[in-house]
């Protein structure tokens, strides 16, 4: 891997930049929470060759979905739980507009 290679995977937001200090650091929060995230499998984090764990952006979003919930009072379990079913209806989403457009775009049969 050249230095112009790793330059690229900084706009990457799957690339696992975040050790578990910095990215607790960044939320705001405890490694613990992380873990609990972990645990609750809502973010899996890529570990290092060491074994240690790294975190993309795109999880850090997630993870300050998370803790946004938690600070509110909802327990983690439940919040994870909110968060997976909120990305499940976003999918739904994306897939019924592409059906309708898809729909739009079909001309309709000649009448006889």
């Amino acid at each position: 891997m050249t230095a112009d290679d790793s330059f690229g995977r900084l706009d990457d937001d799957d690339y696992p930049a975040f050790t578990m200090g910095r990215a607790a650091e960044v939320l705001g929060t405890s490694q613990g929470f992380l873990r609990a995230l972990g645990e609750a499998r809502l973010i899996t984090p890529l570990r290092s060759a060491g074994g240690h764990r790294r975190y993309s952006r795109y999880q850090l979003r997630i993870a300050a979905r998370a803790r946004e919930l938690v600070d509110q009072g909802t327990p983690v379990e439940a919040a994870c739980r909110i968060i997976i079913l909120e990305d499940q209806l976003e999918e739904a989403q994306r897939i019924n507009a592409a059906y309708r457009k898809a729909a739009e775009s079909v001309e309709p049969p000649p009448e006889s």
